[in-house]
């Protein structure tokens, strides 16, 4: 995941086929963004905020979270986003 924070509003989208973009409205201070990044990866997969956690990049752009659930609906849902972007 890509953060980048101070942005105009909280959206979670497709970036590069490395990892997905999280744009925060929050700014990157005492854990701020990875505070909202938490309940917006967490609404956009299904899951609830407990089954989200960052496991590293606590203070990088570049994150890594992970995220419990039902394997298959996750990647599903992971491919969605990806598909949404490239519709054009």
């Amino acid at each position: 995941m890509r953060v980048t924070p101070r942005a105009s509003r909280d959206v979670l989208a497709a970036g590069t086929d490395d990892h997905f973009t999280a744009r925060l409205a929050a700014p990157p201070v005492e854990g701020a963004a990875n505070a909202a990044l938490v309940p917006l990866v967490a609404k956009a997969f299904g899951v609830a905020k407990r089954d989200v956690v960052l496991i590293a990049g606590e203070t990088s752009r570049l994150k890594r979270l992970s995220i419990r659930g039902d394997m298959p609906a996750l990647e599903q849902i992971a491919r969605s986003l990806y598909g949404e972007a490239h519709d054009g």
